[in-house]
């Protein structure tokens, strides 16, 4: 089973307004369009295939008007009251329907594939596949699972054609994601096993003050902080429970970590 990070989803309330917000902290955004009769649109920042989504809502009534899948994005947004933060995020297959079987296997709640499209600001229709699955009452919720209807490659170069994909004003790649969560290793060992990826070395990070596994993931590693003390996770994990809180990036031009609609970006040399 080859999995990739494909998104990393970030709720606002207005997702037009980030993109000169995000030009200002010098990273480059898009709009992305919008899902039809669900009541969402999005804006788009990529880091070659990895990217962010910051998700909102056009009718917000459509969306909390209809009933949802269980452990789906949507339901977590309606879950966290429209919240803006880091939401879920998903990961990448080409294999989704040997995912499904993978997950049912060691016993998680398993809810699709189930078909998906969005309308681009040109028109055109872009589609794609996706998988929820869980355990019932897990402070922090798997991934969702995306299958793209067109291939990498083929996305890519569509993606370099529309100015999407390589406008970066600095040379950035998307580093990964940090989740503050209660047990780093047991956390770890967990999704290794769901999602059968591998786990680094531990190691402690004195500006978060904590403990931090990493599972490494192409596109986008996997960091779970744990608190040795008082600091952000161990603020994040009294005031949200377990959730994502960080976003990292690696090669910009100086070291900088800001906040931005309640998530934290963190670059690196």
């Amino acid at each position: 089973m080859t999995l990739s990070f494909d998104h990393l989803v970030h709720f606002v309330d207005e997702p037009k307004e980030v993109i000169i917000l995000l030009e200002n902290q010098g990273i480059h955004a898009v709009e992305g369009g919008v899902h039809e009769g669900r009541g969402t649109y999005n804006v788009l920042s990529y880091f070659d295939l990895s990217y962010i989504e910051y998700l909102g809502t056009y009718d917000r009534e459509l969306v909390t008007g209809v009933e949802h899948l269980h452990h789906s994005l949507i339901e977590t947004v309606v879950n966290n009251d429209f919240t803006e933060g880091f939401v879920r995020f998903a990961v990448r297959t080409t294999d989704i329907e040997g995912i499904a079987e993978r997950l049912k296997e060691q016993g998680l709640s398993v809810n699709g594939p189930v078909p998906m499209n969005r309308k681009r600001p040109d028109g055109s229709i872009i589609s794609w596949q996706l998988l929820y699955a869980g355990e019932e009452n897990d402070s922090l919720q798997l991934p969702f699972i995306i299958q793209w209807d067109d291939n990498d490659d083929k996305r890519r170069q569509e993606q370099v054609e529309k100015g999407v994909i390589g406008k970066q004003p600095e040379k950035l790649d998307f580093a990964g994601v940090t989740f503050a969560v209660i047990d780093a290793e047991k956390t770890a060992e967990k999704w290794s096993r769901y999602l059968g990826l591998e786990v680094a070395e531990a190691y402690v990070d004195p500006e978060l003050n904590s403990i931090v596994q990493v599972l490494t993931l192409a596109g986008g590693d996997l960091y779970f902080a744990s608190p040795i003390g008082e600091g952000v996770v161990a603020k994040v994990l009294a005031e949200l429970g377990e959730c994502p809180f960080q976003v990292n990036f690696s090669g910009a031009k100086e070291p900088v970590t800001f906040e931005l609609f309640n998530g934290r970006y963190h670059f690196e040399k």
